[in-house]
């Protein structure tokens, strides 16, 4: 009520100190009466039950790694599908370079603010990624520039922090003028700073003795990381050249019965993708309602994937996903759709022979880089399971993101489009037993919604006469 009466009595600033009375009362506002309104009883006990609701939830909600880990991913993404950093200020999805079409048109439109820019940029200020530091401060300082004087309180950042972290990003990357300018402006807003005093005089003197250019050294042949994939949905590796498709017979869509009576009144939709590797796609080979009951069987569960690291397992940067193992026994439809795999396969799917169903959800900028399937040391911890070596991958795309996602074209010699409900069955090793190295895969960053696959490693004993 009392923030209302303000409200109404501010509508023309001037008329409140030009009549006498309204400037009595403004007086007597600022002096009296917002203090009683700050420190009524009322504004206690709301601020209390503030907190103690606060407390509830605290546990639940998302802590300093994961807004840490959000920062990662959006820099991933400006990596990988040549994002502008600007653009995605803008809440524009759209590759650096003039008259670009946007990768990914939201419905609603979000930028983003000042304090959040600073914050992407201060993760790796923080890391000594002054490459990704520098394009993201910049960003944030210009949105601090024109909103400069006005008061946010959800701001935790000002202009003077990021020109602080900017200027001497600059001075790391041996931008030793430009580390000056920043510096000069910030002691324009805060001209008792000693250090950034000290840092003036420093960077001075550097340009003064010629020494700068120095300092370039660590940056040279840095740029942005190199592109993982262009596509979520591509598998890839150091394959040799393959001929165009129309040019492969073998390179053909067949329904498939693989001579079980399983498949006999639905045969299996396969369309062959590659030779060697042998890539094989299955189209429709779960239901709608098979991947919504996977979904909803997995999500209490899902935990931060581990990969495996000599004898042991862990998480690791290069995997950001979480996943789920479902016993055939959770659910009839996981007994039902191993039944379809080892249909299909033509594989012994009994435990040891194979693993439990994995299921995996990429969510924000979630990646798998370039990595194997198969075990490529005997110390690995797949050889626990005393079964060997993983013989087969099916991975099944329970949903995939929005196809209203523009993709650039694949770098790889296979590339094709996936759609949920899909699956792709490749061998992992060689005739031999060896692992084969042209099976090379990864799962690139998600742009827009989450992504959700389920894995099914197949291990080589059991398998010998099929």
């Amino acid at each position: 009520r009392f923030y209302e009466k303000v409200q109404a009595l501010h509508q023309d600033p001037k008329a409140s100190v030009d009549n006498p009375l309204l400037a009595f009362s403004l007086i007597k506002r600022l002096h009296s009466d917002w203090p009683n309104v700050i420190y009524s009883d009322e504004a206690t006990e709301n601020t209390q039950a503030l907190h103690a609701g606060f407390k509830e939830v605290e546990q639940e909600l998302p802590g300093a790694e994961d807004l840490d880990g959000a920062a990662r991913a959006l820099m991933r993404l400006q990596d990988v599908y040549s994002l502008s950093v600007k653009g995605m200020a803008n809440g524009v999805f759209q590759r650096a370079g003039a008259g670009r079409p946007p990768l990914y048109s939201p419905g609603r439109r979000v930028s983003l603010s000042a304090d959040d820019c600073f914050h992407v940029g201060k993760v790796a200020y923080d890391t000594g990624d002054y490459y990704h530091s520098i394009a993201w401060l910049e960003e944030a300082v210009g949105l601090f520039r024109r909103s400069y004087g006005s008061w946010n309180p959800e701001d935790r950042s000002s202009l003077e922090d990021a020109l602080d972290h900017l200027a001497f990003s600059y001075f790391m990357a041996g931008n030793i003028s430009h580390a000056l300018s920043l510096s000069r402006e910030f002691l324009h807003y805060d001209p008792s700073n000693r250090r950034v005093a000290r840092n003036v005089a420093k960077y001075e003197k550097l340009l003064e003795t010629g020494t700068a250019g120095g300092r370039w050294a660590w940056w040279r042949g840095r740029g942005p990381p190199p592109q993982c994939c262009p596509s979520p949905h591509t598998l890839l590796g150091p394959f040799s050249p393959q001929l165009a498709p129309e040019h492969l017979p073998h390179l053909s869509c067949s329904y498939e019965t693989n001579g079980s009576p399983y498949l006999l009144l639905q045969p299996a939709k396969k369309e062959m993708v590659r030779i060697r590797p042998y890539v094989a796609l299955y189209h429709d080979f779960i239901s709608d309602a098979e991947a919504e009951t996977i979904k909803g069987l997995a999500g209490p569960w899902l935990q931060r994937s581990v990969v495996a690291s000599g004898e042991k397992q862990q998480k690791a940067e290069y995997r950001i996903s979480k996943s789920a193992w479902l016993k055939d026994t959770a659910d009839p439809v996981v007994r039902a759709l191993e039944q379809r795999i080892a249909a299909v396969t033509g594989l012994d799917l009994r435990p040891p022979y194979a693993e439990y169903l994995q299921v995996v959800n990429y969510g924000l900028g979630g990646h798998y880089e370039p990595h194997f399937d198969h075990a490529t040391s005997r110390k690995s911890p797949l050889y626990r399971m005393k079964s060997g070596n993983r013989i087969a991958t099916v991975m099944i795309y329970v949903s995939v993101p929005p196809s209203s996602i523009s993709r650039p074209r694949a770098w790889s010699s296979v590339g094709f489009r996936v759609n949920s409900n899909a699956a792709l069955f490749w061998w992992n090793l060689r005739r031999n037993g060896d692992g084969d190295g042209d099976t090379l895969h990864a799962g690139c960053p998600v742009l827009a919604g989450d992504k959700w696959v389920a894995n099914k490693w197949i291990h080589e004993h059991g398998q010998e006469f099929r």
